[in-house]
């Protein structure tokens, strides 16, 4: 199955990982890999690597992506996660694979749409694909068997409150 969780709330990535976590709790074993994320400072990274079963491979710079302003970084690391996505699908290593931001990573240009369309038709049936992010296509959602919006409907940083430590990040 294809599960999507998207909208502009906080807490798709959290969702996913709550998923990962439940397929962990019955042996399967899992991997999330990020996209636009490069930062090992997360909560979650330093978490999840300590869970049997659960990696978590970044495939970004720690610093955020400007979009329209892309480096050539930003593009090779997004195509060397991708890569190891279609490696881990092939290889069936995997029961559930996370692609965490890969609906950023599709509206910002750093990876095809048609190539995430290739890799969700050409899905083994056993592998349970999690897809994260906000601006999520339409052909993506006509291709998915749950999509989840998170909608924001008030945020501490409207109040001007920065990211917090294990709240936040």
């Amino acid at each position: 199955m294809i599960q999507i969780y998207t909208g502009n709330g906080k807490g798709k990535t959290t969702a996913a990982i709550g998923q990962g976590i439940r397929a962990v709790g019955h042996k399967h074993k899992v991997i999330m890999i990020q996209f636009m994320k490069g930062d090992p400072c997360y909560g979650e990274i330093s978490a999840l690597n300590k869970i049997r079963n659960f990696k978590v491979v970044q495939s970004g710079l720690p610093t955020f992506v400007e979009k329209g302003n892309l480096s050539k970084k930003d593009l090779a690391l997004a195509q060397k996660g991708f890569k190891l996505v279609q490696k881990t699908v092939k290889e069936k290593k995997y029961k559930m694979v996370i692609l965490d931001e890969i609906n950023v990573a599709i509206d910002y240009g750093l990876i095809k749409l048609s190539d995430v369309l290739e890799l969700l038709k050409n899905c083994p049936k056993q592998i349970e694909l999690v897809l994260t992010g906000r601006y999520v296509p339409k052909e993506l959602i006509e291709l998915a068997d749950l999509v989840s919006e998170i909608k924001e409907i008030k945020h501490p940083y409207q109040k001007g409150i920065v990211s917090r430590k294990g709240i936040d990040y």
